[in-house]
């Protein structure tokens, strides 16, 4: 009986986790650049004495979703959206360089060109600041300039654009940032381009996601189901040890 109630504990806890991801997912299908987090059930042996007859189900998460999302033109000089498998480079909460594909940017207080979330962007030689009153336009190969009472532009710098491949993979950070393995910077792709006046969407599939949701309710239905089974076979043998007694 205890050997059932731990085993249907261990699937319920994966479904439960799977139902976070999948709300969460959910959750951020209109958010600008998010990228849908996979998942996926694993087996896992149990050890001990005698023969492994029985495995634990967890819940590991696969990494996330390199669809592209869905570009929509919005004409605003500062909304970019990375063309391909590019990602643009920001300053973390912490200091060190993370990626997004969130390209819809401000200016704060002090001129620094900023995610909506305040972070700084990133250029090769480190956050770009515009002048005051400042036009700002963003070329599609990143270079950021800035026009002031009609004067000709000025450059400013050029906003960085990695592209991850097979060695350099980008991880979800827990901030929900993307950053490269073991932490280290990714080196600046020339090559990446942009769109200027565009924002790229989430590429969550809400349809997906919500199938998904009622899929792994009903397998929490049924772990929870094992559990109550067990808890009415140990009363049942109680009660059989009982009249043995």
């Amino acid at each position: 009986m205890d050997r059932l109630i731990y085993t249907a504990m261990t699937g319920a806890n994966a479904a439960h986790h799977r139902q976070q991801l999948l709300a969460n997912n959910l959750a951020n299908a209109s958010t600008p650049g998010f990228r849908a987090e996979l998942s996926t059930f694993r087996a896992v042996p149990i050890r001990g004495d005698g023969a492994s007859t029985r495995v634990f189900a967890l819940e590991a998460t696969a990494g996330h979703s390199d669809a592209p999302g869905a570009i929509t033109s919005t004409g605003r000089n500062l909304d970019v959206a990375a063309r391909g498998n590019s990602y643009f480079a920001v300053q973390g909460l912490d200091g060190t360089e993370a990626y997004t594909r969130a390209g819809s940017l401000e200016v704060d207080t002090e001129g620094t060109l900023v995610t909506p979330q305040g972070l700084p962007m990133l250029s090769d030689g480190g956050p770009i600041v515009a002048p005051a009153n400042a036009q700002i336009a963003i070329g599609e190969d990143g270079t950021v300039s800035a026009r002031v009472n009609g004067e000709p532009p000025q450059a400013l710098g050029r906003l960085k654009l990695v592209t991850p491949d097979a060695e350099n993979r980008l991880q979800r950070s827990g901030d929900g940032l993307f950053r490269g393995p073991q932490g280290d910077p990714l080196p600046a792709d020339a090559n990446a381009r942009l769109q200027s006046g565009a924002l790229e969407g989430s590429n969550v599939n809400p349809i997906e996601a919500m199938v998904g949701m009622i899929a792994v309710a009903r397998q929490f239905e049924v772990q929870m189901r094992m559990l109550q089974n067990g808890e009415t076979n140990d009363k049942t043998a109680s009660q059989l040890l009982s009249l043995n007694g």
